[in-house]
């Protein structure tokens, strides 16, 4: 079959003829119709990811859309190695595919699946939001954001303050459900009105000097608690982070990611995510690619607009 490849860590995939998945006892095959990239997809095909445990050569990509052997459309975690999403067929588990909603375009479910699961894991899985909680989201100028500002309002935020670098995205993500926008440059200057206000749920995209001011802020805050979820890392992989912040004060910090939540609650989260988006515009931009123009869309790729190739 036609497959990317990626034949060493931190090699560019190439496209390329690799060898057919066949199904057993406990894998089902996947005729795959739509691949995206994604910051995941790229980690772990560099070798970079915590996640990572990879034996090369093999197939990029970690979930998907495609159809079982009867024709039935789903949605796909392809977990195991060397079988990624980036190819004509790949290798799955029963337990690591979901039933797509017959309106729900199979394009459009690969561009969402992992920027959406994200924040819906975050949000249902770690923070367990209740109806009405204020949600910050930190970094929510980027693809993964941006939706999280639809999905936190989808699961009844009651408000939510949106963070981020470019402007004119944050004014855009007032008419999508931000009630507050805050250029980073002012994040540290509006944070201990907007603790004093009440902030009850953090999801972070960003980490680095922006999610420790908002850390440092929540101590300050008094004894409320804060659920800090670290879903992204776009500002640095690491900061500073005192012991005192978490002994003195009400904050709650913990991930969200591959490990964070077991594989069947990331697939049960991402299905109950793709059937909301069939009732609720979730939509996000993405650019359809033919997989054999790989080598060049990789490095390409644009995370304002997703890359999503299809078969």
């Amino acid at each position: 079959m036609k497959a990317a490849i990626v034949n060493g860590k931190g090699e560019t995939p190439i496209y390329g003829d690799f060898r057919d998945p066949l199904a057993d006892e406990q894998h089902l095959v996947v005729k795959v119709k739509a691949a995206a990239i994604s910051q995941l997809a790229k980690a772990r095909a560099a070798g970079t990811h915590y996640s990572s445990d990879i034996q090369y050569p093999f197939i990029p990509g970690i979930d998907g859309a495609g159809y079982l052997g009867n024709g039935d459309p789903v949605f796909f975690f392809a977990f195991g190695s060397p079988f990624g999403s980036m190819a004509q067929m790949t290798l799955v588990t029963a337990k690591s595919i979901v039933p797509l909603p017959e309106t729900l375009d199979l394009s459009m479910a690969a561009a969402i699946g992992n920027p959406g699961m994200s924040s819906w894991t975050g949000l249902t899985r770690r923070a367990q939001l209740r109806k009405g909680e204020t949600v910050l989201i930190n970094g929510a100028t980027g693809t993964s954001g941006s939706l999280a500002v639809r999905i936190a309002r989808h699961l009844g935020a009651g408000k939510i303050i949106a963070t981020g670098r470019n402007k004119e995205v944050l004014e855009k993500l007032r008419t999508q459900g931000a009630d507050i926008t805050l250029a980073l440059d002012e994040l540290s200057a509006q944070l201990p009105a907007l603790m004093e206000a009440g902030i009850d749920v953090v999801l972070d995209y960003l980490w680095g000097q922006s999610a420790l001011d908002i850390m440092m802020s929540a101590v300050a805050g008094g004894d409320k608690v804060v659920r800090f979820v670290q879903i992204g890392s776009l500002s640095g992989q690491e900061i500073s982070l005192h012991s005192k912040l978490l002994r003195s004060s009400g904050l709650t910090l913990m991930g969200s990611g591959l490990g964070s939540v077991s594989n069947a609650e990331l697939v049960a989260s991402v299905g109950e995510l793709l059937r909301a988006a069939a009732q609720s515009d979730f939509s996000i931009p993405f650019r359809l690619r033919p997989l054999s123009e790989v080598e060049n869309a990789w490095n390409e790729d644009d995370s304002r607009c997703r890359t999503v190739f299809t078969l």
